[in-house]
């Protein structure tokens, strides 16, 4: 059973600037492991974009209740090139609240636009 939809687009050029501008946002909206790749290399600003609207689809899908922390969501993607999410703290304590059992994601990024869609299944 679908418990929740959501669906976010983030301007990839703002999100560049809105980075720049306020040094600590990062730090904020992601976890270590989605701000490097595992080389240690900085994650392009297009994917950073695209997990950044993840996250908002994510808080979508639950209902956009108030007091989730961007860090209790971790979007990753698998070998095989499948995105998931990794939920804790705040974030699972809803999901769970919701009977949330599984995850669907798609992130794309292209023409200036990062989108995610994320689907709560029960």
């Amino acid at each position: 059973m679908i418990i929740g939809v959501g669906i976010d687009v983030a301007e990839i050029e703002r999100f560049r600037v809105s980075m720049e501008r306020t040094p600590h946002l990062a730090d904020r909206l992601f976890l270590e492991s989605e701000l490097n790749l595992p080389s240690g290399e900085r994650r392009g600003i297009a994917s950073l974009a695209a997990r950044f609207a993840a996250k908002e689809a994510l808080a979508k899908a639950l209902g956009a209740p108030a007091g989730l922390h961007w860090t209790d969501a971790e979007v990753y993607v698998e070998d095989s090139g499948q995105p998931r999410l990794r939920v804790s703290g705040t974030v699972l304590a809803r999901a769970q609240a919701l009977g949330v059992r599984s995850w669907h994601v798609s992130l794309s990024h292209d023409a200036g636009i990062a989108s995610a869609v994320v689907i709560a299944e029960g």
